[in-house]
C-alpha cells in the first residue's frame, strides 16, 4: 500500500512523512494521481471481466497496483495513458532504457526513424513528433536520417518526453525573447496555453544568435512558478543558463539532456556510465540464454 502512495519513486517505496501526511486528503490524491490509477484500474477490470472472474476481483486490485509501482503497468499501452501521469513517463523512459539497452552495449547507431520504430514496439501510437523533436536535440542542424548513439538519443528523448509541456512553453518564450520583446512584456504561457502550442519553426538565424541567458533565465523562473506540468528543478535551470551569456534554444534543450543533477531528479535512468550496467538483467538474460 505504501508503494501506491509514493508513484514515481524510485527505487522501492518510502515511509510516509508528517508532511504527507499534513496533505488533505484531495491534495494528496490529486498530487499522486490515484485517480487516474484507479479509473484505469475499473476499466482494465470492466474490460476483462470474464477472465478476472476467474481469480477474482481482489487479486486483480492488487496485481494492477503491484505492476503501477514496479513501472511495467505502461507496457503496451496507448500513447493518452503512457503520458498521462509524471511516473507513467517516468516508467516508460525505464522501460525504454532496460528493453533496448543491449543497442547501446553493442554500440549501434540507429535513426530517428529506426529509433521510433523501438518506440512503437512498447506503444504502437507513439507519435513520431516527439521522436523527431527528441532527435533535433541531438542532431541540432544536422539531416534527420543522421545515425545517432543509444545513449545521445536517450537522454534527449528523455528530456523531450518528460517535460513536453514545459518545453513547448519554453519555445513560445524563446521566440519572443529572440523577436526583441522586452522580458517584462513576454508572455509567459499558461500550462493550458502552452499544451497545445504548435513549436515554432526555428531558423538558422535564431541558431546562430540566440538570446541573452539572463533574460531567458528571469522568464523560466516565473514560468517554474506558474506551470502545473512538470519542470526540471529551477534551481538547476538558473545553473544551466548562470554558466553562458548567451544561449539558442537547442543550446538549451542540449544542457538540460547532459546535466547530470536533471537527469538524477528526474529519477527514471542511471548516470551515463552505468546505462548499460543492469547486473539483474544481465544475470537474468544469461540463464534464458
Amino acid at each position: 500500500e505504501a508503494g501506491v502512495l509514493e508513484l514515481g519513486s524510485y527505487p522501492g517505496p518510502r515511509m510516509l512523512s508528517p508532511e504527507r501526511l499534513a496533505l488533505p486528503d484531495y491534495e494528496y490524491l490529486a498530487q499522486r494521481h490515484v485517480l487516474t490509477y484507479m479509473e484505469d484500474a475499473v476499466c482494465q477490470l470492466l474490460e476483462n471481466k470474464e477472465d478476472i472472474s476467474q481469480y477474482g476481483v481482489a487479486r486483480f486490485f492488487t496485481e494492477y497496483f503491484n505492476s503501477v509501482c514496479q513501472g511495467t503497468h505502461i507496457l503496451f499501452r496507448e500513447f493518452s495513458f503512457i503520458q498521462a501521469t509524471p511516473h507513467n513517463r517516468a516508467s516508460f523512459l525505464r522501460a525504454f532504457w532496460k528493453c533496448f539497452r543491449t543497442v547501446g552495449k553493442n554500440g549501434d547507431l540507429l535513426t530517428m526513424r529506426e529509433y521510433h520504430c523501438l518506440l512503437q514496439l512498447l506503444c504502437p501510437d507513439f507519435p513520431l513528433e516527439l521522436t523527431q523533436k527528441a532527435a533535433r536535440i541531438v542532431l541540432m542542424d544536422d539531416a534527420m536520417d543522421c545515425l545517432m548513439s543509444f545513449s545521445d538519443f536517450l537522454f534527449a528523448f528523455q528530456i523531450q518526453f518528460y517535460y513536453s509541456e514545459f518545453l513547448e512553453s519554453v519555445a513560445a518564450i524563446y521566440q519572443d525573447l529572440l523577436a526583441g520583446k522586452n522580458p517584462n512584456t513576454v508572455i509567459v504561457p499558461t500550462s493550458s496555453s502552452g499544451q497545445h502550442r504548435q513549436r515554432p519553426p526555428l531558423g538558422e538565424a535564431s541558431l546562430l544568435e540566440g538570446v541573452e541567458a539572463s533574460l531567458f533565465s528571469q522568464c523560466l523562473e516565473n514560468l517554474c512558478d506558474r506551470h502545473k506540468y512538470s519542470c526540471p528543478p529551477p534551481a538547476l535551470v538558473k545553473e544551466v543558463l548562470s554558466n553562458v551569456q548567451r544561449l539558442t534554444f537547442y543550446g538549451f534543450l542540449v544542457a538540460l539532456s547532459k546535466h547530470h543533477g536533471i537527469n538524477q531528479a528526474l529519477g527514471a535512468l542511471p548516470d551515463k556510465g552505468d546505462l548499460m550496467h543492469d547486473p539483474a538483467m544481465d544475470e537474468e538474460l544469461e540463464r534464458l540464454l
